[in-house]
């Protein structure tokens, strides 16, 4: 089989499916339509299906003699995010939108299967083709809890992620830790509320919160080797007061800790420790309380070096891309975390077509070249594994 070729000649297809899953987002865990189309395609082409977590499904390509198995995922879900880009393949749904390149993942992974069940007979092991719901907030983790890890057991898992901000025909790729673990944090400071033109009269939260704020920078600047422990500590909302004289009872403020290296208890240590330091400074109390986003994604060497192997062979060592680590999270980390793993990036980025708009804009979009690249890593990668 020529493999660029095979997948030359379903170009047209693969691009109509990533429009439609465009044109139809749908949230996490609400992705029934695209959950049916995943279905209805893998059953006719042959691939065993079963559906998990609420709107995921799971095909199973058994090969010809028994071996090893490899999981592909792709992820399903949509953004919370009102469309501005002019295009006749818009959502067609106000405030939400496909505005991370998942539609993208969605259909190079159907085509891969298409491709791949042609092969059947030449495949020594298993594909397990995982379309993975709710990645936006961590939806790896349920489907783990029902078992996709079982029946067959993956020997490695792979993901990939169309990416803005790398040219189209590049491929970023780097071993170790790639992207962030996150803990998003509620914290409540808890004062004394008065007058605004009697000040001393009433113990003030708001400068409290504001002495906070600055003294948290001290971590990341000050307190951690900034090298081996990048850490970025981000508070991104501030509530506190209705009106201008007076001085309010409470402030409470989000944000998040963001790691690249394993020692994010300790930085939640030195977090709470500014925090605690401050208060007693202040003569405030607080409450505060965590909820984690991802763990730190971390790549496999041996997976790593199998992925850029056949990423050579499809855009050559000088399109490969390393300096690609990002405080960003994924929740494909819940995968990396039980078996040997590597997710990579595809180049989807160009400045003349307007796909160069970072994750999460409403005018995200990606270079539909760039999905011709994505399908032919994932069938190589695949086929290279189980030879």
């Amino acid at each position: 089989m020529n493999i660029r070729e095979e997948i030359k000649h379903y170009t047209q297809e693969l691009i109509d499916l990533r429009r439609d899953f465009h044109q139809h987002p749908e949230l996490g865990f609400e992705e029934f339509r695209s959950s049916q189309i995943i279905q209805n395609y893998l059953i006719k082409c042959g691939i065993e299906v079963k559906k998990i977590a609420k709107t995921g499904v799971v095909g199973v390509l058994k090969g010809n003699e028994k071996g090893p198995t490899v999981l592909l995922r792709a992820d399903m879900d949509a953004l919370p995010i009102h469309e501005e880009n002019d295009i006749a393949y818009k959502s067609i749904y106000e405030g939400k939108m496909h505005a991370c390149g998942h539609d993208g993942h969605m259909a190079m992974l159907l085509i891969a299967a298409k491709i791949l069940s042609k092969q059947k007979k030449h495949i020594n092991g298993n594909i397990k083709f995982v379309f993975q719901p709710n990645e936006e907030d961590a939806g790896a983790a349920e489907m783990i809890r029902e078992g996709v890890l079982e029946n067959p057991t993956p020997d490695v898992a792979i993901g990939a992620h169309l990416w803005s901000s790398i040219e189209t025909g590049k491929i970023g790729i780097a071993e170790g830790p790639i992207m962030a673990s996150s803990e998003y944090f509620w914290l409540k400071i808890i004062g004394k509320g008065g007058h605004g033109g009697a000040p001393h009269e009433s113990i003030d939260p708001i400068i409290c919160a504001s002495n906070i704020i600055q003294e948290v920078q001290a971590i990341q600047s000050r307190r951690i080797n900034v090298i081996t422990e990048p850490t970025v500590i981000t508070f991104g909302s501030i509530q506190g007061g209705s009106f201008p004289i007076i001085i309010p009872e409470t402030v409470e403020l989000k944000g998040s800790i963001r790691c690249l290296h394993n020692e994010l208890e300790k930085i939640k240590e030195l977090f709470e420790r500014k925090i605690r330091c401050q208060c007693q400074s202040d003569e405030t109390t607080y409450e505060l309380s965590y909820k984690c986003g991802n763990g730190l994604l971390s790549n496999d060497p041996k997976t790593t070096k199998l992925v850029k192997d056949v990423a050579v062979k499809v855009v050559d060592k000088d399109n490969l891309v390393s300096d690609v680590k990002v405080m960003l999270g994924e929740d494909f980390s819940e995968f990396s975390a039980s078996v040997p793993s590597c997710f990579y990036f595809i180049g989807a980025g160009n400045v003349k077509k307007q796909t160069d708009y970072f994750h999460h804009h409403p005018r995200f979009n990606i270079d539909e070249d760039a999905l011709l690249i994505g399908v032919e890593i994932h069938v190589r990668t695949a086929l290279d594994y189980l030879k």
